[in-house]
């Protein structure tokens, strides 16, 4: 849980940027890569973690400009899309949550999802659902042939640039 805005907003700017690099990895083709047949694919799961920002700021009072899955159901057919309209909207929260809310406030109860959530967890809850899903995007680009970016270190790929064996 955040006690303070400029926690949150550091904590944002770092977890923004490992999404992009997600995000700018795709190509047009992978986003048809399944989970299984029939279920995600990656090209939802970048598509539903760029509309969760306007959709859970909404809930719980943030006004973020960017699309939701509401306004917006069909995923993009081209990745640098999907890539741009996250950058746009992930720039827009920190902006929201400071017109809005107070350190102070952070403690506060709000009506989430049938729960009520103090504001500052509900910050941290939104980076762990993007967390959440840009985890799954990972195994998916590997189905897909993608190199996968490092988040918190070097991915394998990372490591063979550098000339040195990956991590076991």
């Amino acid at each position: 849980m955040f006690r303070s805005l400029d926690d949150f907003a550091a904590a944002w700017q770092h977890e923004t940027e490992s999404t992009l690099k997600i995000l700018r990895t795709l190509t047009d083709s992978s986003l048809a890569q399944p989970v299984v047949p029939g279920g995600r694919t990656l090209g939802f799961l970048g598509w539903h973690i760029t509309c969760a920002m306007a959709e859970m700021g909404g809930q719980a009072g943030l006004s973020v400009d960017g699309p939701t899955e509401k306004t917006h159901r069909a995923v993009p057919t081209h990745a640098a899309d999907i890539a741009v309209q996250y950058e746009t909207a992930a720039g827009a929260v920190v902006a929201a949550v400071r017109a809005t809310w107070t350190d102070a406030q952070l403690g506060d109860l709000i009506p989430m999802y049938g729960e009520q959530w103090p504001k500052g967890l509900t910050l941290a809850i939104l980076i762990s659902h993007q967390t959440h899903h840009r985890g799954q995007m990972t195994v998916l680009m590997r189905q897909a042939g993608l190199p996968v970016p490092g988040m918190v270190g070097p991915s394998k790929e990372e490591w063979a640039a550098l000339g040195m064996p990956a991590m076991p």
